[in-house]
């Protein structure tokens, strides 16, 4: 028996969106190696804003966090983002001539702001932590869903300039740091009213499409860069 069922259900609703995903033209392309450069700087200049917005709405999370441990927790789960994230991440914007500080006075693309604000307007409202975890948790386990599939259906995709990437979000290590939110997830969301509990789910499945529409943007190469 499944020791997260109501992540597991979360997960399983969000399942045919995360497939969209990962059949997108652009993970086809990032997949196959043949992905225009261009539009690959454009998506990791867009994840690089996506990120910055991502702590803004842990922040909100914390302020709903009724102990400490509780803070702890948001705090570790940034922290792991962010680190795992930067190695790869920060060596590609090298790569294209680029840095942190030259890219935070570009605008979020529409889909990329779209995101972000549903995402801090979800945990504001909320009534509490669920509400956070519930807009959270898609990014981190999609993308471990997303590419450890991808991984294994084109091995050869570590041989090309998106290797970093694709490594990362489907180690062990990051595959371990969800399984871990997950079940704190879990047990955040214990007791939840049947109401708390459908606003959980409708959260975490609009930011399923939302991802999907994020991968939909990149496709594009953005015309500021």
């Amino acid at each position: 028996m499944s020791k997260t069922p109501f992540v597991d259900a979360l997960v399983q609703e969000s399942l045919p969106i995360w497939q969209q995903c990962l059949d997108s033209d652009f993970l086809r392309g990032l997949e196959a190696g043949t992905l225009d450069e261009d539009c690959f700087k454009g998506y990791i200049v867009d994840d690089s804003l996506y990120l910055r917005e991502y702590a803004r709405v842990f922040a909100w999370g914390m302020t709903k966090a009724q102990t400490m441990a509780a803070m702890r927790n948001y705090y570790s789960l940034l922290s792991f983002v962010n680190e795992n994230e930067d190695v790869a991440r920060l060596q590609y914007l090298k790569r294209y001539g680029l840095t942190d500080d030259d890219i935070q006075s570009l605008p979020q693309r529409p889909a990329n702001r779209a995101y972000t604000d549903y995402m801090i307007e979800a945990t504001k409202n909320g009534e509490g932590e669920a509400e956070c975890i519930a807009a959270v948790l898609p990014c981190m386990l999609s993308y471990f869903w997303i590419f450890r599939r991808l991984l294994k259906r084109s091995p050869g995709v570590l041989d090309t300039v998106f290797g970093p990437l694709v490594k990362d979000y489907a180690s062990d290590g990051y595959g371990d740091a969800c399984q871990a939110w997950a079940d704190y997830a879990e047990k955040a969301c214990a007791g939840l009213s049947p109401e708390r509990a459908a606003r959980c789910r409708e959260i975490f499945k609009a930011c399923s499409e939302f991802e999907l529409g994020f991968w939909r943007m990149a496709n594009q190469p953005r015309s500021d860069l």
